[in-house]
């Protein structure tokens, strides 16, 4: 008996969904390798500021509150300077 036209279709929707199944598989790996590369990197950047671990909370904090790290001069004070 010859295979029909259906039957055909039918096996290449299952290639597909069987190729669509191993993509996602492999983006879930790869956005898993990406976020612990990033993590990686975070905490190269971290430990590089020499930072103690006791101020590190806190210093994360102010950078979330839009706060600077550094000391503040007035920009009439720049201007004289200049």
């Amino acid at each position: 008996m010859a295979v029909t036209k259906s039957a055909k279709i039918e096996a290449e929707i299952e290639k597909v969904k069987a190729k669509i199944t191993e993509q996602q598989t492999r983006l879930k790996e790869l956005e898993q390798k990406k976020l612990e590369a990033e993590n990686s990197e975070i905490v190269d950047i971290v430990r590089g500021m020499s930072i103690p671990l006791a101020e590190l909370p806190l210093v994360l904090q102010r950078l979330r509150a839009g706060e600077t790290l550094g000391q503040n001069v007035p920009k009439s004070e720049m201007e004289v300077a200049e």
